[in-house]
């Protein structure tokens, strides 16, 4: 039996020795056999989509196999604590994890009391728990939220909330799960110098993500996942594919005239006057909670406009929302896509769009039971297949590894050469890069177009 993997500490925090794990109804195992030691410091944990990353973090705090259910095999501690044994509200009193899904994780309306949820159920006391709130808040840089409703929030913002509810119970573990996967550049920041202080100050903090170039050059420990197991050729970087140039945009397919947009009579982005045009891609860029996801809303018309004109052309709109498990609910993956085709009466081959993300082996599993980079491309797929004239993807690479960002460029390369109008809103410096036309910053209240198309 080969070596557990070690972070380089003489005292591991976790352990996990000749660990096998199996999903309920599943034959391959997500986790094969793994043999690890994850001790004090930074352990960055990477390795494509599906790869087993989320499965093992989900270890650490019990998830697998509590929540989960399925068979497991082996041994895994934590903080001395026998992970198959300790019920998870033991464990989580120890280990701190922030979701993929932070959209999933909340449980009250307002930002002041989700932070607040887990000092309430260990019974702190009310000024003290005031103070580590405030302090929480203050460490990823959400203050100003404090009073805001979870649901007003964007993204990115849920993102830097769940971080700090988990921040807040001062944990001797803390477990990442793609947690810069939705923010701008400050919040990722705002991350990863959280992420740093915590680990030196002598906890354990684990984190698993595809954005990771900042993460990697102060980890204590890179670990790669692969097929379920540990394996370090899996850490190797993929070519990035870039779009070619195409033809000139053709005639206008929507267009916003002095519209304003925002929620709860709270006006987030004023006096917009934006087009785009078929064959044509655009790309909303900003800071987390400026108003993109409102944009985008306001675009397909689940979100009237406060004041102004919206107009779009008729057919077909491809929608992908910030949170893809919003829109998958058929019982399998392919099923998902045939979907799509019957209700907008297009002739497609599913097999097809699965293909081009990477999707065939996956077509007759329950998307919900899949990764969040998988989810992620499955609702791509629900969504883009045909042939939409008006595509809106809300932050698309969120939870993709590289493998999986190339499959889109050339997908939504190849939608735009056909003439769809397309608006993405991301943080994805490079996707802007590939795919961009124009690009719309919505910063400050205000919707402007930049003097110049991304080298």
């Amino acid at each position: 039996m080969p070596s557990p993997v070690h972070s380089g500490v003489d005292v591991a925090t976790a352990r996990l020795k000749n660990l096998s794990y199996w999903y309920p109804r599943t034959n391959a195992p997500a986790l094969d056999a793994v043999d690890l030691e994850i001790g004090e410091g930074l352990t960055l944990v990477t390795g494509p989509s599906g790869g087993g990353k989320s499965t093992l973090l989900r270890v650490l705090n019990g998830l697998v196999p509590h929540f989960h259910g399925g068979r497991i095999s082996g041994a895994a501690t934590v903080d001395g604590r026998d992970i198959i044994t300790t019920p998870t509200a033991q464990l989580a009193t120890t280990v701190g994890f922030v979701f993929q899904d932070p959209e999933l994780q909340a449980v009250y309306e307002t930002v002041e009391r989700e932070v607040a949820f887990g000092l309430e159920n260990v019974g702190v006391a009310p000024q003290a728990m005031r103070d580590r709130v405030d302090q929480a808040l203050a460490e990823v840089g959400v203050e100003h939220l404090r009073h805001r409703r979870i649901s007003t929030l964007s993204g990115g913002e849920r993102q830097r909330v769940a971080l700090a509810s988990v921040l807040a119970l001062q944990p001797r573990v803390v477990v990442l799960d793609e947690p810069t996967s939705q923010l701008d550049p400050d919040g990722a920041a705002r991350v990863a110098e959280s992420v740093m202080r915590l680990a030196a100050a002598g906890r354990s903090v684990v984190v698993a993500e595809h954005r990771d170039e900042g993460i990697r050059r102060v980890a204590t420990a890179v670990v790669a996942v692969d097929g379920g197991r540990i394996d370090r050729a899996s850490d190797r970087p993929t070519d990035e594919i870039h779009a070619q140039v195409h033809a000139a945009a053709g005639k206008e397919a929507w267009s916003f005239t002095n519209v304003t947009v925002g929620h709860e009579r709270r006006a987030l982005v004023s006096d917009v006057t934006i087009d785009g045009r078929r064959g044509e891609v655009v790309v909303l860029s900003g800071p987390n909670g400026g108003g993109k996801t409102t944009l985008l809303r306001t675009i397909a018309g689940t979100l009237a406009p406060m004041s102004g004109k919206v107009e779009r052309n008729p057919g077909r709109i491809a929608y992908l929302p910030q949170n893809p498990t919003a829109i998958l609910h058929r019982p399998c993956v392919r099923a998902e896509v045939e979907l799509t085709l019957e209700w907008s009466r297009e002739q497609g081959d599913p097999r097809l769009i699965l293909d081009a993300l990477g999707l065939s082996d996956l077509a007759d599993r329950y998307a919900r039971d899949l990764s969040s980079g998988e989810r992620q491309r499955a609702a791509l797929a629900a969504v883009l297949v045909g042939s939409p004239g008006l595509v809106l993807l809300d932050e698309p690479t969120r939870g993709m590894d590289a493998k999986a960002r190339n499959a889109l460029v050339g997908l939504v390369a190849g939608l735009r050469d056909a003439g769809a109008a397309i608006v993405m809103a991301t943080h994805d410096a490079s996707l802007r890069r590939d795919l961009a036309d124009r690009v719309v910053e919505i910063c400050g209240g205000r919707a402007t177009e930049t003097d110049a198309v991304p080298a």
